[in-house]
């Protein structure tokens, strides 16, 4: 495959259309020296039909050019390409209007490579570099000025057959015409792709930048945007918080390494989401979750969330033929009108679960002492 601008087809379907155009997109330059060749092929048949033997030498020698061309391309060589089909198309233009005339169209070819010259540059050069584009477009205009100039009185060398100079002239307007939609055609679906791709890492980054990445569960950024949401929607601010954070954890770390603490907080991950469905949970920080549970009174989260506690309690991580038993410790809050950001009720669980660590642990906080 050539070493060109190839592009992605995330979220593109995969029609017949589809797979035409990325199959050309990933081998654009070995296309083009194919077509090239192709040309040079018909131009080398016609010379040998008109008997224009130093058409019909050179353009051998083109047919040359252009297979060794092929060869660079799938070495991933595409400067000396790129300058390859630039000087072959101008030597060609140059000399076939002297010897066959400016009324064949020869000179036409000139603009076949414009392009080339913008969409292959385009992808070798870049910055300060692509004035080279302007520099060889320039030249390239100049070239053909200065053949209608300097040919437009001349006689040629050659005196073709009129049906042989009408073939020639709508082949070089076709390959013209050709070149022009086919890259520009190319353009459009590499863009497209681009922007398709550039929009599914955005959804990604995003995505990413609101997930913890051991756990794949909200961080804060994700989580407290939700429950903002929750507490400004009237119909359905019933919903309580739970904290909780997991016992002695450092002893984990410390006796199993952080591979297997991280066994742990996805195993404790896994429970709460199969205790909780439904539910959304935010990995806090280290081993801390915070719990959001939609719908819920104070009574039945209770419920929920002391069930979820003994569970835990009673299932030990797996690791490496060791079970590793822990406990969690939880404070539990509903929502109340008090509150007006996800940051104050959230502190209310926070506190109750401190409370619940200095007073045993393994136990779940649901009120205040002095509402005892």
């Amino acid at each position: 495959m050539d070493k060109s601008l190839t592009p992605k087809t995330t979220e593109k379907r995969d029609t017949a259309v589809n797979r035409l155009l990325l199959y050309l997109a990933q081998h654009v330059y070995s296309i083009t020296v194919g077509v090239m060749c192709l040309v040079h092929s018909v131009l080398l048949i016609i010379m040998l039909i008109s008997g224009v033997w130093p058409l019909f030498y050179m353009n051998i020698l083109s047919v040359v050019v252009y297979a060794f061309c092929f060869l660079l391309c799938r070495n991933g060589s595409i400067m000396p390409v790129y300058v390859s089909i630039i000087l072959e198309v101008t030597t060609y233009s140059i000399v076939s209007t002297h010897f066959i005339g400016i009324n064949t169209g020869s000179y036409c070819f000139l603009f076949s490579i414009v392009p080339i010259i913008i969409y292959f540059g385009s992808h070798l050069f870049k910055g300060k570099e692509r004035w080279g584009i302007v520099i060889m477009l320039i030249l390239n205009f100049a070239v053909f000025v200065a053949l209608y100039l300097g040919f437009a009185k001349a006689t040629p060398q050659y005196e073709l057959n009129p049906v042989i100079e009408t073939i020639l002239i709508i082949f070089s307007m076709f390959t013209m015409v050709f070149s022009t939609i086919f890259y520009n055609v190319i353009y459009i679906y590499t863009s497209e792709n681009e922007v398709i791709d550039l929009e599914q890492k955005n959804r990604e980054l995003y995505a990413d930048a609101q997930a913890d990445a051991l756990t794949n569960l909200l961080n804060r950024r994700g989580f407290l945007p939700m429950v903002e949401n929750l507490m400004k929607d009237q119909n359905t601010s019933r919903f309580c918080v739970a904290f909780c954070d997991l016992d002695d954890f450092k002893r984990v770390n410390d006796s199993y390494g952080h591979n297997g603490g991280d066994e742990v907080l996805k195993h404790t991950t896994l429970m709460i989401r199969e205790e909780l469905p439904g539910c959304d949970i935010c990995r806090w920080g280290g081993e801390e979750f915070v719990i959001l549970l939609r719908g819920f009174t104070l009574a039945e989260a209770r419920k929920k969330v002391d069930s979820l506690r003994e569970n835990i309690a009673t299932t030990p991580t797996v690791f490496f033929n060791k079970q590793i038993f822990i406990t969690i410790t939880i404070g539990l809050e509903e929502n109340k009108p008090i509150y007006k950001s996800p940051e104050e009720i959230i502190k209310v669980a926070d506190s109750r679960m401190y409370y619940g660590k200095q007073h045993g642990k393994n136990v779940l906080i649901y009120k205040d002492k002095k509402d005892e």
